[in-house]
């Protein structure tokens, strides 16, 4: 499921942008462990939001220091004990796991046919399924970023977030920050929390 390119230029599509790059961007933290290039502009990246005082900046900062504190190879240990190991992980990455207590369970076929409708379909060498916390924000950040005013439309996202994404994220990201073994990742499960919440309320704003 690849985004469309993403073109902003006005200062409300700047700031669509940056709801599509923060989705884009917890896709990263949470498919595999990170990446030699993506990790390195993650420790160099800005702390300072825009506007001083802003709900993201504290644990964005806190992210980045911890980036800029731990070596990749220590996130990449931490990663694999946390959501890979031999059987069962010590937290699961998978909406149906969240909603339904099992994998590939009912949310993830009604995913499906959200999917399907969407004119997106999993793609054969994927390793995970499309309920994975990662799937889900790659699919919204096509959302965000797509040219289709009709697929994309803030009532798209947002009933595609209610039903996917809303039920279950902050309590994948509480449990991945109060795990004993979460460093780098209780800092990135706070920020995708932090990040979650502000959607949540924006989209309660369009009722």
């Amino acid at each position: 499921m690849k985004p469309q390119p993403l073109q902003f230029s006005t200062p409300d599509d700047r700031e669509e942008l940056a709801r599509a790059e923060v989705y884009g961007l917890l896709a990263q933290l949470f498919i595999a462990a990170p990446a030699a290039d993506f990790y390195e502009q993650l420790r160099v990246a800005p702390t300072e939001a825009p506007t001083p005082g802003a709900f993201l900046e504290s644990s964005w900062g806190t992210l980045v220091a911890s980036a800029r504190r731990l070596p990749l190879e220590t996130v990449a240990t931490e990663y694999d004990a946390l959501f890979q190991g031999i059987g069962k992980p010590e937290v699961f990455l998978y909406g149906s796991f969240h909603l339904a207590g099992a994998i590939n369970d009912k949310p993830l076929v009604q995913l499906r046919h959200d999917l399907r409708a969407l004119g997106l379909e999993r793609i054969d060498s994927a390793g995970e399924t499309e309920d994975h916390i990662a799937s889900l924000c790659e699919v919204m950040r096509f959302l965000i970023a797509g040219d289709d005013p009709v697929l994309g439309s803030l009532a798209a996202q947002k009933r595609f977030h209610s039903d996917h994404l809303a039920g279950w994220t902050e309590r994948l990201c509480e449990q991945i920050a109060g795990h004993g073994r979460a460093d780098f990742y209780r800092d990135a499960a706070l920020f995708a929390r932090d990040f979650f919440a502000v959607e949540r309320q924006a989209f309660d704003l369009l009722e």
